[in-house]
């Protein structure tokens, strides 16, 4: 390795370095295009993986951390309700009176049978695309956060009876009756018109199943008996431990409680699914990784393009400049300084396709993050591992070239044409 420069003889072989890039722009431009892509690629996977395990996490808290669910069958993605495996078709759906069971519990606070589906909710001829509609009660903000801005939540007789009636997303409100007063007005929803009697606002950092924009919510017998709920993947009972019960000490109470309610024997397998919020984020987690690990790899990819090409344009620069690098050797500049200047040369190149790459992925982070309202920002330690790891792949691309240059003998370098 060779010994460390002083700051001016460093500062002389960068500006000598941008002067080289300038003189050549089209080819510099199309040599650091990979370096650029590939830094693109990870900065925009990065910060959108970032952004939404931090949607998760403050979800999670929204919802306390005590707070979990009993399923039907936990997956990390949704079953095929046509298709089910064996093990999933012998155990029996959810009802009401095992969620009334539940919420009976000392350990437990809060309990209630909750369901979605997905639908198209519509008003004079102006339709949405199919939005979450979830059938709970009153204490949905409890769970999921987020509160009304006009109107009201469903009373007792409106949440036995199953009552038309339907509590708007704000936003969805907005495209829907545009700049009409909701309350009162008759929507559309999977084509039963219910009537508006309020308006949610969700949290910002609220976290809606994929592709699933919350749309509205009706009582859940509504939403039992007007529409088709997959058991399976869309049934479930949020749980809240009561103050001062510890979570595993709920969700024994609650197992006990089914496990006797379905009559299983001590040999008998449990038939139904207790998830905490740190599995739904353990699964979030587990998801993002390999997805953005495929992401790493496909841009490694674009990388190594571009260290190909940063080879190929200082080996073309060795060429062209040998009587240079002859002159140079020739008033007393040392292999060592012939190695450093094209090193730094390499490494300035793709340091600068470093930055750009780091821009463009931050913008179209940015983008896709507003597309899908994922607030999407890269972390310091991010960007700065991607501009090392740019004028990294410049300097070990760039070695073989160097030591090119630096190995010429001065005689023939002068003679060269």
């Amino acid at each position: 390795m060779p010994p460390r420069l002083p700051l001016a003889h460093l500062r002389e072989n960068v500006a000598a370095a941008a002067d080289a890039l300038r003189a050549n722009r089209l080819r510099s431009g199309l040599t650091i295009l990979g370096v650029v892509i590939g830094v693109a690629t990870v900065m925009t996977m990065g910060a959108l993986v970032a952004g939404l395990r931090r949607q998760i996490v403050s979800s999670i808290e929204v919802a306390g951390p005590t707070t979990f669910y009993v399923l039907k069958k936990f997956s990390q993605t949704p079953l095929n309700p046509d298709a089910l495996p064996r093990d999933v078709r012998i155990r029996p759906d959810l009802t009401r009176h095992e969620a009334a069971l539940v919420a009976a519990l000392p350990e437990v606070s809060y309990a209630s049978l909750w369901g979605q589906v997905l639908a198209r909710l519509e008003y004079r001829g102006t339709r949405t695309q199919p939005l979450a509609v979830f059938g709970a009660d009153e204490r949905f903000p409890e769970i999921q956060g987020g509160g009304l801005t006009a109107g009201r939540w469903f009373n007792r007789a409106e949440l036995r009876s199953g009552a038309p009636v339907v509590v708007l997303d704000e936003g969805v409100a907005t495209r829907l009756l545009g700049r009409e007063y909701p309350l009162g007005r008759v929507v559309r929803v999977g084509g039963r018109p219910l009537e508006v009697i309020g308006l949610y606002a969700p949290p910002d950092n609220i976290f809606s199943p994929p592709g699933a924009e919350t749309g509205a919510i009706v009582p859940f017998e509504l939403l039992d008996h007007q529409y088709p709920i997959d058991k399976t993947n869309a049934l479930w009972i949020p749980v809240k431990p009561a103050v001062g019960t510890a979570v595993e000490d709920a969700k024994s109470a609650v197992t006990i409680a089914l496990r006797e309610h379905r009559r299983l024997r001590p040999a008998d397998g449990t038939t139904f699914d207790l998830v905490t919020q740190d599995q739904i984020l353990g699964t979030f987690n587990s998801l993002t990784s390999v997805f953005f690990l495929v992401m790493i790899a496909l841009s490694s990819v674009a990388l190594l393009v571009g260290g190909i090409g940063v080879m190929a344009m200082m080996m073309v620069s060795v060429t062209a400049r040998t009587r240079e690098i002859g002159v140079r050797k020739a008033v007393g500049a040392t292999r060592q300084d012939i190695l450093v200047q094209f090193l730094v040369e390499a490494g300035t190149l793709t340091g600068v396709g470093g930055v750009l790459g780091l821009a463009l992925g931050l913008g179209g982070a940015w983008a896709v993050g507003a597309a899908l309202s994922v607030p999407a920002s890269a972390p310091i330690g991010s960007a700065i591992a991607a501009i090392v790891a740019s004028v990294a792949i410049g300097v070990v691309f760039g070695l073989l070239p160097a030591r090119r240059a630096a190995r010429l003998d001065p005689v023939d370098a002068l003679r060269h044409e």
